[in-house]
């Protein structure tokens, strides 16, 4: 038996003897795709696993996250901080070997898969970053691939297609994916559900494709290495494989997909490969040594890039300013934008403003819609179209893909080095929740910016009005939600936005105008998350956006007890204070909240007697004016409101 060979089986009795020892998991993905991996990683992947953060390595996607002990496996095997002791106690608590893999860039796992398409399409959004920074910075600086692993259930899942068609129309030539054609899943054959020629599909996407014997080495070998030969239009490589190959009994039956191969079926497997070791996780040093060269080849290409980097900063100063300012953290500050005191603005429009303002200062800020940017106000002015010609722009279309544009801007955020956005309406943000919660889960600093957040977006109907989707966000951990009430709110939530780098951030905008409104001698801003604009000792009156102004209103009407008036536009933020400063704003008073979506989450701070004010029911297609007196979001209707309460 070869070292190739060695380095294969052990991938394969790894993956086994982990999910048996789990009694859970998925033991048939990692022993098809073993030699299509020993290939890949052995042959072509730059990484340096002394170095797992280096800026120029190639980023790898196991996009099939329930096969998670093939990317273990192969991180172990090439010297990554990844150990064997971890391997043996896979989906246990508090080790990094999670049952779908979790982003730790340190340790060599790239982004947190799992839900499948999802890495298919963040591993796209790595490719742009690469592809718009090798524009920027030029090929010495920035010059690596993006490999992906996917299976059939990445490819049924629609986001894989949205993300696919995008990659192609944008030409990605430095795209390299890898489907494992095993043609089983959990309720049996795929065929049960999904018969299209994948070849002919993607090609029609603009992709280049190849059909190989995914257990032929040198097959996979060849195939790859014909993909980096196509620059003008990523690659897929379908892959016929065997799912639990060499298993006498399971391999090729969807009991392979999840659920441990069994004690005896291990036995036997090992015997027919011809694996003489009893032991379970037994790695014999042929395979270590295998995998050495994966480490001495990126320490190598890593070495030259510093030398390359050192040389390109020091002999060019804009270069290197240009550089830093990628990856600098910092406060940013949005100046005074001459808003004149009383005049209308919406929020969406604020926040136009705000990005125009900040991208000539910040040159890694860039993002864009699904196809709604005339409406979202998010073109960047003058730095224009990211295209497959024009890699340098900034604005992207993502065409009318909300889960891609997810996935892609998730990628971009991962990928380092940039700041991106997505912008669509607030009641398309159900296209692209997913998307939204691994952002959340995995840390990433993507910006979302959903506007047109209520029932007053008016004429276009409860179909275009969203009521639950303010608690739903609220609802995911980690992703901060800011829907600011004014022209000066918008400019902090930016702010905010692009100072957070340990999560998403969410910015819900108005669709019709709002007051611009005089803040000085208000004592707080949207970075505390919530304070005080309107001073009162009987009652505290909570608002976000644009029931702000509403509330000052309604609060002058009361003319039986003085209402204090609290501006929250991110409640995350505002968790986020001491108690001191959260007891100090909300002064122990009774409370009732104002916001025009469902009162889900409010009761917490109304208590059992408070009140909360919102609309638990489809809105109406008519002009908003006409909404917020049938709705009861007029400055009468709550004032009559909170005097009936107080009143008993």
């Amino acid at each position: 038996m070869n070292a190739e060979q060695i380095a294969v089986n052990t991938i394969k009795t790894l993956s086994m003897d982990a999910v048996q020892a789990a009694n859970s998991g998925h033991p048939g993905a990692p022993m098809g795709m073993a030699d299509i991996a020993t290939v890949l990683w052995t042959k072509f992947l730059t990484v340096d696993p002394s170095h797992p953060e280096w800026f120029d390595r190639d980023r790898f996607v196991l996009s099939n996250g329930h096969a998670s002990m093939l990317l273990y496996a192969l991180l172990h095997l090439s010297g990554f901080p990844l150990k064997l002791d971890d391997i043996k106690n896979f989906r246990q608590f508090g080790f990094p070997t999670a049952g779908h893999p979790e982003r730790e860039t340190h340790l060599g796992i790239e982004t947190t898969t799992g839900p499948l398409g999802q890495g298919f399409g963040t591993a796209i959004g790595m490719a742009i970053a690469e592809a718009h920074m090798r524009a920027v910075f030029g090929e010495s600086l920035v010059n690596h691939r993006t490999y992906a692993l996917v299976s059939d259930g990445d490819l049924m899942e629609g986001v894989s297609y949205e993300a696919a068609s995008l990659a192609g129309h944008l030409g990605l030539g430095r795209v390299t994916f890898i489907y494992d054609d095993n043609e089983i899943s959990i309720e049996g054959s795929t065929d049960l559900a999904f018969t299209d020629h994948v070849d002919r599909r993607f090609a029609a996407a603009g992709w280049h494709t190849e059909e190989i014997d995914g257990h032929d080495r040198e097959a996979v070998e060849e195939s790859i290495r014909a993909s980096l030969g196509v620059l003008d239009q990523p690659s897929l490589i379908i892959a016929h494989t065997h799912i639990g190959a060499g298993s006498p009994n399971k391999q090729d039956t969807r009991h392979a997909h999840g659920e441990p191969l069994g004690v005896d079926e291990i036995a036997l497997t090992k015997s027919v490969m011809g694996w003489d070791f009893e032991d379970p996780f037994h790695v014999p040093q042929e395979a270590y040594d295998m995998f050495s060269v994966v480490g001495e080849r990126g320490r190598e290409l890593r070495e030259q890039w510093e030398s390359r980097r050192d040389a390109a900063l020091a002999d060019d100063g804009d270069l290197a300013e240009r550089w830093t300012s990628f990856f600098e953290k910092g406060r940013v500050e949005i100046p005074d934008l001459g808003y004149e005191i009383g005049a209308s603005v919406a929020t969406r429009k604020a926040s136009g403003k705000s990005l125009a303002s900040i991208a000539p200062r910040m040159p890694n800020l860039l993002g864009g819609s699904a196809d709604l940017s005339p409406s979202t106000n998010t073109v960047l002015p003058d730095a224009g179209d990211f295209t497959a010609d024009t890699p340098e722009g900034r604005n992207f279309h993502f065409g009318i893909r909300e889960h891609a544009m997810g996935t892609v801007v998730n990628g971009m955020a991962v990928h380092g080095g940039l700041r991106p956005y997505g912008a669509t309406f607030l009641v398309f943000s159900d296209y692209m929740r997913p998307a939204i919660r691994l952002s959340a889960l995995m840390e990433a600093p993507s910006i979302w910016v959903f506007t047109h957040d209520s029932i007053f977006l008016g004429e276009d109907g409860p179909t275009h009005q969203p009521i639950e989707h303010l608690s739903s966000l609220r609802a995911i951990p980690n992703l901060w939600v800011v829907r600011p009430a004014n022209t000066g709110e918008t400019a902090e939530a930016w702010e905010l936005a692009l100072q957070r780098t340990e999560g998403p951030t969410a910015l819900i905008l108005t669709r019709q105008g709002l007051p611009v409104v005089d803040r000085t001698g208000m004592e707080g801003s949207v970075h505390q998350g919530g304070y005080v604009v309107q001073d009162g000792s009987d009652a505290v009156l909570i608002a976000t956006g644009s029931e702000v102004w509403v509330a000052r209103a309604a609060a002058d009407l009361v003319e039986t007890h003085s209402i204090r008036v609290v501006s929250m536009p991110c409640v995350e933020a505002f968790d986020a204070q001491p108690e001191s400063y959260r007891d100090g704003v909300l002064g122990g008073l009774p409370t009732a909240t104002l916001e025009a979506g469902s009162v889900t989450g409010w009761h917490r701070f109304a208590g059992r007697d408070g009140l909360t004010m919102g609309i638990d029911h489809f809105g109406a297609s008519a002009p908003y004016q006409r909404l917020a007196e049938e709705f009861g979001f007029t400055p009468d209707a709550v004032a009559a409101r909170l005097s009936s309460w107080l009143a008993n």
